[in-house]
């Protein structure tokens, strides 16, 4: 028996539509700009490695920035972790593992790889998918975490 979700998700949809457009004007831009695909592991990856480092710094600040920005004009949603500081370190390192093994995470290959229909892009979104619906319903069938 599915349980309830501990905190229901709020109906939103102009907020919902303007962060879409957000999120694929910037992705747009960064594709026609400079021909990069906006896959956040991949920008974050890039940086570690100190590839291109300019634009990948402007666009994590650009990410961190707006969420500063929606947080002080009150549009920003409210946000409930669940579960230990361990349970999320190690989901944070799983998907971290994830996206390696996957070649890219979902804003690279949800977002941009499906808009492109890349075949790669459609198997991956179509993998972490299927696994997040499994993991939720065995979180929330068996709980505890």
């Amino acid at each position: 028996m599915l349980l309830p979700a501990p905190f229901p998700t709020a109906f939103t949809p102009g907020l919902d539509l303007a962060g879409g457009l957000l999120i694929g004007t910037s992705a747009v831009v960064l594709w026609l700009g400079i021909g990069r695909i906006a896959g956040i592991s991949g920008v974050i990856g890039g940086l570690v490695q100190r590839a291109e480092r300019d634009w990948r710094l402007a666009f994590i600040s650009g990410l961190l920035l707006s969420g500063i920005l929606a947080r002080a004009l009150g549009v920003a949603p409210d946000i409930h972790l669940q579960g230990s500081d361990a349970l999320l370190v190690g989901a944070g390192l799983l998907v971290g593992v994830g996206t390696a093994l996957g070649g890219g995470c979902t804003s690279g290959h949800g977002i941009c790889g499906l808009s492109r229909a890349s075949p790669r892009s459609i198997t991956a979104t179509m993998t972490f998918m299927a696994v997040a619906v499994l993991v939720v319903f065995l979180t929330r069938s068996y709980g505890g975490f």
